[in-house]
C-alpha cells in the first residue's frame, strides 16, 4: 500500500531517470506553459474547468526539479555541483521575484490576464530555446569539447543514457528498498521542513504583517520581491562555499550537514527575531534572513540527492517532494487551525523554529554524503 502510493507520488522523477531531464523537461515546461495560457479562458467557463488547469499545472511543474538534480548529476562532477545547484535555483528565485514586481504592471497595462498570457507564451519560447540547446547527458552533446566531456565522465559517478548503454531505471524502481534507509527519510524530511517553512511564509506573511503592522505586502511588489532575490543570492553563495570546502578536503558528509544546519537552524532563529519584532522593517529584516537563510539547504538535501543514490536521484527528488507537498498542506492549513486555537501567529512561528531545529538534529545523524547500497543483498 505504501509502496504504491509513494510509486504513483513518483512518477515524474522516475520519468526523468528513465528518458533524461531534457525530454521530461521539454514536456513539463509545455504542459504548464499551456495551462497557465488557458488560465483565463477557464476561470470563464467553470469551476470545474479552472480547476483542471491548475492541476495541469501542478503536475507538469513537479518534473522541474527532478530535472535540474538528474542533469546536473550528469553533466557536473561533485566538486562543482553545489554551485550549479545554487545558480539554478537562483535562477528559481529571480523568476519568482521578477515575476512578482512585473505582474501588477503588467496587469495595469494588459488587464488581469495580462500575466497568464505574456508568462504562458515565454514558456513556449523557452521550450524551443532548451531542445535546441540542450542534452541529457554530455555523451550526447554536439556542442561540447572531448577535452570536456573526458573531464566529467571521469569525474562522474552517474552512468550516461547514451545509445550504448542501458537507460538507468528501466524497470521499476525499488522504492521499498529506497525507503528501508534511514539516508532516504532524512532527505524525505529536510524537503518536507523546508516545503514547510517556505509555504507558510508565503501564504501567512502578507496576512501576519498586514494584521501586526498593517503592511500589505501584496500591494508592495517590491517588498514580497526582497526575500526572494536574497534567497537567490545565498544560495549562489552557498554554493561556492560548499564547493570550496570540498575542494579543500572537507567531507563531501561534514559539508552536507553544515549547510544543512544554517539552512534549518538560521531560519529557525530567525523566526525567533521576528517574534520580537516591534517594527516593520525589524520584522522584514528577520523575515528576509529566513529566507534568505532558507537557501543553504540547497547545497544540503537537494544536492545529496545526487550522491546517496545518482542513478535514482530523480525518483529520490520525487518521493522527498511527496514530503514536502503534503507537508506544505499540512503546514499552510493547520496553520490557520492553530492561529485561531490559540489566537496568536507568533506561537505558529516559535512551532516552526522548534520543527526546524528537530530536522536539523535527523538530518545530522542520520545524513550521509556517500553512496547508499540499494542493491537487493543490501
Amino acid at each position: 500500500m505504501a509502496s504504491s502510493f509513494w510509486r504513483c507520488c513518483s512518477a515524474g522523477g522516475t520519468l526523468v531517470d528513465r528518458y533524461g531531464g531534457k525530454v521530461v523537461m521539454a514536456w513539463g515546461v509545455a504542459l504548464w506553459s499551456l495551462a497557465t495560457l488557458l488560465t483565463p479562458w477557464a476561470a470563464e467557463t467553470s469551476l470545474l474547468t479552472l480547476l483542471a488547469m491548475r492541476m495541469l499545472l501542478g503536475i507538469a511543474e513537479g518534473v522541474a526539479l527532478p530535472c535540474m538534480n538528474n542533469m546536473i548529476a550528469r553533466w557536473f562532477p561533485q566538486t562543482e555541483r553545489s554551485r550549479a545547484v545554487g545558480l539554478a535555483m537562483a535562477g528559481f528565485q529571480l523568476g519568482s521575484a521578477i515575476g512578482l514586481t512585473l505582474s501588477p504592471i503588467i496587469m495595469s497595462q494588459g488587464g488581469m490576464y495580462g500575466p497568464f498570457v505574456i508568462f504562458g507564451l515565454s514558456g513556449f519560447l523557452w521550450v524551443l530555446v532548451w531542445v535546441s540547446a540542450t542534452s541529457s547527458t554530455p555523451d550526447r552533446s554536439p556542442q561540447i569539447s572531448m577535452h570536456e566531456l573526458r573531464y566529467i565522465l571521469n569525474s562522474s559517478s552517474v552512468p550516461s543514457l547514451s545509445k550504448n548503454q542501458p537507460k538507468t531505471g528501466q524497470g521499476i524502481p525499488p522504492f521499498r528498498r529506497l525507503l528501508s534507509k534511514l539516508p532516504t527519510w532524512s532527505l524525505i524530511i529536510a524537503n518536507a521542513m523546508h516545503s514547510w517553512g517556505f509555504f507558510v511564509i508565503l501564504s501567512w506573511m502578507p496576512i501576519y504583517f498586514k494584521s501586526l503592522y498593517h503592511v500589505d505586502l501584496r500591494q508592495a511588489a517590491w517588498f514580497s520581491a526582497v526575500p526572494w532575490s536574497m534567497m537567490a543570492l545565498t544560495g549562489y553563495v552557498a554554493g561556492v562555499l560548499s564547493d570550496m570546502m570540498i575542494q579543500s578536503g572537507i567531507s563531501v558528509t561534514l559539508t552536507r550537514k553544515i549547510m544543512q544546519s544554517i539552512g534549518f537552524i538560521g531560519p529557525g532563529l530567525a523566526l525567533i527575531g521576528l517574534t520580537k519584532a516591534r517594527t516593520p522593517f525589524t520584522a522584514s529584516a528577520w523575515l528576509t534572513l529566513a529566507v534568505g537563510l532558507k537557501a543553504f539547504s540547497h547545497c544540503g538535501f537537494l544536492v545529496n540527492l545526487q550522491e546517496i543514490a545518482p542513478q535514482y536521484s530523480g525518483v529520490l527528488h520525487g518521493m522527498s517532494n511527496t514530503g514536502g507537498t503534503l507537508a506544505a498542506i499540512v503546514g499552510t492549513v493547520g496553520a490557520g487551525f492553530f492561529v485561531e486555537l490559540v489566537g496568536s501567529f507568533k506561537g505558529f512561528l516559535l512551532l516552526t523554529a522548534f520543527l526546524y531545529f528537530s530536522a536539523a538534529l535527523f538530518w545530522n545523524v542520520f545524513s550521509t554524503g556517500e553512496r547508499v547500497n540499494f542493491d537487493e543483498t543490501a
